[in-house]
């Protein structure tokens, strides 16, 4: 008898409408999905390209069945609220952020699909209404090459989504397919660096290049800013500067999944760095920058021309002191001398805790668990155990 029953879902025709908005909610869409294709399958993309027009560690998208386009939520639409940037004359699509607060919301092909005539999207799932088995799933890790296996990445710290483990997809050496996400990031040598004690940021449009220079005693002596330094002895974990006179200095470095933060990047988790104003230079030209203000307190600035999360920056005494003011970094930015992706030479990760935990959890619970175990246990494997240090106003 229960096989002669058909739930809604299970009707030929039957539809489901998924709702999306950034932070700012100058872009607001829905898209409407056959229910035979949810859940829709998620990839995070860990090419170039996409670490460096996000600033984060990925970017995460779902293609879109054939002929489902993002419909606009009146007065949004992609020429009023959004920015396009096409990151080479090679490329196959063209990436949109919110004008206002840099939220990225996805990709559309360059080209019309010859089935349906209409251009094939892939969007940004991060900043739907919701995400779930019902709706969405993240299945894949992609581009994660040339990246040595176990170095901290996204891929490393999320190697399974609850027991469901993640599919790890890189392209063959000769694909002609994928050119330009396959690439390796250059080097700071080749994008004219010199100085070895000096740390590059630079998003991929190059409008915003800086670099950040090594933390020195001076700094790990100072009051405040010593703060957001740690010590990383051989061997071991990362230790506060007082508790030992040997051993690297690197600042601090987290992920943070809380909702302001998931909804001007268009991603789960947004990888920070805290770096006093002054070890920047040279400052960031103004003309590139867009500035959003996303609490009384916050200020975020992000590129204007390819979307680039850049900075953010808290006011009040817990980012300010001593005549030094501190701002995060976007660490998706930065193009270490070894060619990693967490720059771990450089950055001390709290791994026995994320920043926003308590909104990551309610927006995607398996995700927050996940990707927590998953850090966790990386820095266990690493540096024999996880750390959980303080960092003000995280």
């Amino acid at each position: 008898m229960t096989s002669d029953l058909h739930l809604p879902h299970q009707l030929a025709g039957a539809n489901k409408t998924l709702t999306a908005q950034c932070h700012c909610k100058s872009t607001q869409f829905t898209i409407t999905v056959p229910t035979s294709a949810l859940p829709l399958p998620v990839h995070l993309c860990h090419c170039t390209v996409c670490r460096y027009t996000h600033g984060t560690l990925a970017s995460e998208h779902a293609p879109l069945p054939k002929g489902v386009e993002p419909e606009f939520v009146a007065p949004s639409s992609i020429e009023s609220s959004l920015t396009g940037y096409i990151h080479s004359p090679q490329a196959a699509s063209e990436r949109f952020f919110c004008t206002t607060c840099g939220c990225h919301i996805g990709d559309r092909d360059l080209k019309p699909d010859s089935d349906t005539g209409k251009p094939e999207w892939r969007v940004a799932t991060a900043v739907f209404s919701a995400h779930d088995d019902d709706t969405f799933q993240i299945r894949s890790h992609v581009f994660t090459s040339p990246t040595a296996a176990g170095e901290p990445n996204l891929a490393t710290w999320l190697p399974a989504i609850g027991s469901r483990p993640l599919h790890i997809w890189n392209p063959a050496p000769d694909n002609p397919t994928f050119p330009l996400g396959a690439a390796p990031a250059p080097s700071p040598a080749e994008l004219g660096l010199t100085d070895r004690d000096l740390l590059l940021a630079q998003c991929h449009c190059a409008g915003v290049r800086f670099t950040i220079s090594r933390p020195d005693e001076a700094e790990a002596a100072h009051p405040f800013l010593s703060r957001f330094l740690r010590r990383q002895v051989p061997g071991g974990p990362s230790v506060p500067t007082s508790a030992s006179a040997s051993g690297t200095l690197k600042r601090v470095a987290c992920l943070c999944l809380c909702r302001d933060c998931r909804l001007t990047a268009g991603v789960h988790a947004v990888p920070w760095t805290f770096v006093p104003v002054s070890r920047i230079r040279p400052p960031p030209p103004p003309n590139t920058l867009r500035t959003y203000r996303s609490s009384d307190k916050v200020t975020r600035q992000f590129c204007g021309v390819c979307g680039a999360v850049v900075f953010y920056a808290l006011e009040g005494n817990e980012r300010g002191g001593e005549g030094e003011r501190i701002v995060d970094v976007a660490v998706g930015l930065l193009r270490d001398w070894e060619g990693t992706v967490a720059a771990e030479e450089w950055l001390a990760w709290r791994t026995g805790r994320l920043a926003g935990m308590k909104t990551g959890l309610e927006f995607d619970k398996e995700f927050a668990e996940s990707l927590t175990e998953g850090l966790k246990n990386w820095g266990l494997k690493t540096h024999g155990e996880t750390t959980a240090f303080h960092i003000p106003q995280d």
